[in-house]
C-alpha cells in the first residue's frame, strides 16, 4: 500500500469578474468551525453539540497580477469580493465571496516585490 497524501496544486489563482486577475505562488488554508453544546437538566455532560458556522482563512503568498489585470490598473488593496481558485490533480477547490483582511509586502533590491495577503471567505466548494 502507497503513501496516501494531499494531491499538490497545479494552479492557484484570483478571479473576478470572471477573469483571472492574478496568480498565487503558494497559499496555507485554514478552516475553522464554532459549535455549541446543549445542556439538559440534571446531566452532568451535554447531550448533543450542534454545529456553528464556518470559518475560511487563506494566507496567499508572491501574488503576480495578470497582464490583462495590471492593464487594467488592479490594486489589490480595493479588490473585494473575488474568489481564490486551486486546481488539484483531481479536484478543483474554490473559495467564494473573499476579501482580504491583511496585506503584507517586502522587497529587496533587485528582486521582485513579494507580498503576502490574508483572505477570508464565505464558501468553500469542492468539485471533481
Amino acid at each position: 500500500m502507497g503513501a496516501v497524501g494531499f494531491p499538490t496544486s497545479s494552479d492557484i489563482y484570483l478571479e473576478a469578474g470572471g477573469r483571472k486577475i492574478a496568480v498565487v505562488q503558494s497559499y496555507k488554508a485554514r478552516s475553522g468551525r464554532t459549535s455549541r453544546n446543549i445542556e439538559a437538566f440534571g446531566e452532568s455532560e451535554p447531550v448533543a453539540t450542534l454545529e456553528g458556522s464556518k470559518t475560511y482563512t487563506i494566507e496567499l503568498t508572491r501574488l503576480y497580477a495578470t497582464d490583462e489585470a495590471v492593464s487594467d490598473g488592479i490594486d489589490f488593496y480595493s479588490i473585494n469580493d473575488f474568489s481564490l481558485v486551486i486546481v488539484k490533480p483531481d479536484r478543483r477547490v474554490v473559495y467564494t465571496g473573499c476579501q482580504w483582511s491583511d496585506i503584507a509586502e517586502s522587497g529587496e533590491l533587485g528582486e521582485m516585490v513579494a507580498e503576502k495577503i490574508t483572505i477570508v471567505a464565505a464558501k468553500r466548494v469542492e468539485t471533481a
